[in-house]
């Protein structure tokens, strides 16, 4: 059994698994032994933008190897502490709300509760206070047109920082993107879909450390889902190309896939088997397997704080999974999951 460790694919080796964790090479006494038949094993993967539904919402990510979900909007948060710690699923972090203007087209078609909405900067810091309260992971905005000022944005990327939250900002239009670089933002997620962005935006991006969730998988069935024959609108194209652009600059680029169940949301893509359709195209846009396979493992933990896993190491979360296909020589083999750990602990399909 060969092992991508999170970094780099190694020579065929064992992994110990002690409980939940990995354990120290070698230490093999009194253990079941399983062979890996010649496969490639993984950290498990993560996506880094969801928005969660319920119980079977983690048994179809486990069941395509995403170990880790980062929900990015569910409510309530009685509903998001119900899915967390489940043994042998997947595990989740979350911002349980994400916070919009009462003016943008979130708060008119997606049927947002009230605690989601921020009329001015001085609403900002209740706004942070209640998700920290509520035990939010991190913090979302969402920067719509018509929505917020760039005032309002300002004053809640401060007031999650003065917390010690990062920010996510949806920001799917060129705009959008400005206005969330200008707060500074941590994390950008959706490419803009009107136009790429420009040379200063993409060496902003890369200068302050920013990262970026494309979720291409979305980008690309909103394109397909509003298209009109003669009418100018959304560009996959343009979202692929500043994709391409941000991740020859140095930016890293996370694999997130805005998997949801979104009645009114202009695309659905599934959860976990959608993660695999990001993969391939994350390669298309420049990414090689091996940088794919990153921004889905080791990327994804170290932006997000989550330094337990992400990688094969002694002492890391034994979250692994068993493909019988090659992902370093074609991408589309991450698809051939065999098997799948959480914390130690094999998922298996009901």
């Amino acid at each position: 059994m060969r092992v991508f460790d999170g970094e780099k694919l190694l020579p065929p080796a064992t992994v110990v698994v002690d409980g939940p964790v990995i354990g120290e090479p070698g230490d093999t006494r009194g253990a079941r032994e399983i062979d890996g038949n010649g496969g490639v094993l993984l950290p498990g993967l993560i996506d880094a933008h969801v928005h969660l539904e319920d119980e079977n919402t983690l048994r179809a990510f486990a069941a395509y190897g995403v170990t880790t979900a980062l929900d990015m909007g569910t409510w309530p948060a009685s509903r998001v502490d119900a899915l967390r710690g489940r043994p042998g699923l997947t595990d989740i972090r979350s911002s349980t709300y994400a916070a919009t203007s009462p003016a943008s087209g979130h708060a008119a078609h997606m049927g947002l509760p009230e605690g989601s909405l921020v009329a001015t900067a001085a609403d900002a810091e209740r706004f942070v206070t209640e998700r920290v309260a509520e035990g939010a992971d991190h913090i979302k905005l969402i920067i719509d047109s018509p929505g917020f000022g760039q005032e309002t944005v300002d004053a809640l990327v401060a007031a999650a920082h003065r917390h010690g939250l990062r920010t996510i900002a949806h920001a799917p239009a060129l705009e959008a993107t400005r206005t969330a670089q200008r707060a500074g933002v941590d994390v950008l997620t959706h490419a803009p879909l009107d136009r790429p962005m420009e040379d200063a935006d993409v060496e902003r991006a890369a200068r302050e450390g920013r990262v970026i969730v494309p979720t291409l998988t979305m980008m690309e069935g909103i394109a397909a889902a509003l298209a009109r024959p003669g009418t100018p609108g959304p560009s996959y194209e343009a979202a692929r190309a500043s994709v391409a652009a941000l991740h020859r600059a140095g930016v890293p680029v996370l694999a997130g896939t805005d998997a949801n169940r979104t009645a009114a949301a202009p695309s659905s893509p599934p959860y976990g088997e959608s993660l695999h359709h990001e993969l391939e195209l994350l390669t298309a846009a420049g990414l090689s397997p091996v940088e794919a396979l990153r921004a889905a493992t080791v990327l994804p933990a170290l932006h997000f704080g989550l330094d337990d896993r992400g990688v094969i190491a002694p002492g890391k979360r034994a979250d692994l999974v068993l493909l019988s296909g090659d992902p370093l020589s074609d991408i589309r083999a991450s698809r051939t999951v065999a098997r799948v750990w959480c914390a130690g602990i094999e998922y298996t399909r009901a």
